[in-house]
């Protein structure tokens, strides 16, 4: 097989003028020599783009740093053609036609195959104007979703009502199993699939229904086919039946722990909640110990009416110590959904910052809190996908609840319930941000993550501007909007 000196990476930040000749540095091994490809940076990022072409060089794929002569592919994401085609003016290529003009989906189904799948025209860009081959009818749109549907959550009206949920669950199983791998890149293209899906006005009943949608991978593709065809996903029951999955799943579920301590447990043999409890020789955090003795409340369901009861609570103290704090839920109750698992509080004081600290300790005090963690103020981040640095409480709160009528139990049973505790713990994030800094914090912490992911997307690529939970940021300017 062939070697090759995959190319350092080079900053993006300086404009590529022509065609270059690719810098040699680590040693990857080659297998599919006829195949150079290139990824166009423009609307994708720097971090993201470095994490593809690291990823198809540990497949066996060639992939330059730089545009040269030697390409073949030109791999774009988010770029219509004439994006594309205006992109090579500017980097003096004369004949575009030499290069294959493929969509990001076409680079994510080699890398899950592990090897060049053929470049179809479900993967070519190419012209509106031009029209796809007789033999594939089910390529035609919507006239509607070649013109509204765009590759941003952000940019796309989403309401309560998914008429596509039957497809939405499945891809939020697969990105949940990614996730859990650390796969970011299958992780991200599910998760996108899905939010796209959950803002259709239809269900989709055809593979007509998606053709020419955004975001729509191979992988999203054979799995919506097979669901429309099967009634369900040979896939995602393999995933749901995977005892490495359904660990993690319950892992992660527990409060305080995440993936790297769910593969640690994993690792050592450990497969349910139960185990976990039993195994007296795991050093676990003080939240990870409260997670565990009140696991049941907190994977249950918490209903809007209990969200409410906490709110309550919460403004009520803020209001002791501070009259004029503002006291905000956020997340998906703010959002208009009527269950979730846990509740979020956004909260600001006009008056000095000397007054946060008074207010945390005020908090803790008065609000029947179980367990809590509290993270310091950090400085603003300047970073696109960070999502803040503010000062945060991480709580498991006590809510007390009225008891059912015994009325018609029977003897036994009034016993037995007179036993169980009168209140439910429930996890409560308190995020105090500074006055000035309200409405960005708002507005980060109520969209879903995918919302807000596209946002700061949309922002970057878009706008050349950065924005966080912090402000807007002008990039060409250096100023703070």
């Amino acid at each position: 097989m062939d070697r090759f000196k995959a190319p350092a990476v080079i900053s993006q930040r300086k404009r590529q003028k022509g065609l270059h000749s690719p810098k040699l540095s680590c040693s990857y091994e080659i297998k599919f020599s006829n195949f150079v490809i290139f990824i166009m940076q423009r609307k994708m990022g720097v971090t993201r783009r470095m994490f593809l072409m690291e990823l198809g060089r540990r497949k066996g794929f060639r992939v330059e740093s730089e545009l040269s002569d030697s390409v073949t592919h030109i791999v774009a994401e988010n770029n219509s053609y004439l994006e594309v085609l205006d992109w090579l003016k500017g980097q003096a290529v004369g004949d575009s036609s030499r290069f294959e003009l493929l969509d990001i989906s076409w680079f994510t189904a080699c890398m899950e195959a592990g090897r060049p799948v053929d470049s179809e025209v479900k993967y070519r860009l190419m012209e509106q104007s031009q029209s796809p081959p007789l033999n594939t009818p089910e390529l035609e749109m919507p006239a509607f979703i070649a013109t509204k549907v765009s590759h941003y959550s952000c940019q796309r009206k989403t309401t309560l009502n998914n008429y596509n949920k039957k497809f939405t669950d499945a891809f939020e199983v697969m990105a949940e199993n990614y996730e859990f791998k650390e796969n970011e890149i299958f992780c991200l293209e599910f998760l996108r699939a899905a939010s796209l899906l959950k803002s259709l006005p239809f269900s989709v009943t055809r593979m007509k229904d998606i053709q020419g949608l955004p975001c729509v991978g191979d992988q999203v593709r054979d799995i919506t086919e097979e669901i429309i065809e099967e009634g369900e996903s040979s896939r995602v029951k393999e995933v749901l039946n995977d005892e490495r999955y359904q660990a993690f799943k319950q892992f992660t579920s527990v409060f305080g722990v995440g993936v790297k301590t769910s593969e640690k447990w994993y690792r050592m043999g450990l497969r349910t909640v139960e185990e976990v409890k039993a195994d007296k020789t795991l050093k676990l955090s003080k939240m990870q110990k409260a997670g565990l003795l009140y696991y049941e409340d907190l994977v249950s369901c918490v209903s809007k009416a209990e969200a409410d009861a906490v709110s309550l609570i919460v403004k009520n103290t803020v209001c002791t110590f501070l009259p004029d704090a503002l006291v905000t839920i956020t997340g998906g109750f703010r959002r208009g959904k009527n269950i979730g698992h846990d509740i979020d509080f956004l909260i600001t004081n006009p008056g000095p910052r000397e007054d946060d600290e008074l207010l945390h300790k005020g908090l803790l005090l008065y609000c029947d809190i179980i367990e809590s963690t509290f993270v310091k103020e950090q400085l603003p981040s300047r970073k696109v996908d960070a999502m803040d640095h503010f000062q945060k409480c991480f709580a498991i709160l006590k809510l007390y609840q009225p008891r059912v009528d015994n009325s018609t139990c029977s003897t036994s049973k009034q016993l037995e319930m007179a036993e169980v505790k009168d209140w439910k713990a429930i996890r409560v994030d308190l995020v105090i941000t500074p006055f000035e800094q309200y409405s960005y914090a708002l507005l980060g912490w109520t969209g879903s993550r995918q919302f807000g992911r596209d946002l700061r997307r949309y922002a970057a690529h878009e706008r050349k501007m950065i924005l966080d939970n912090h402000g807007l940021y002008d990039r060409r300017k250096v100023l703070f909007i």
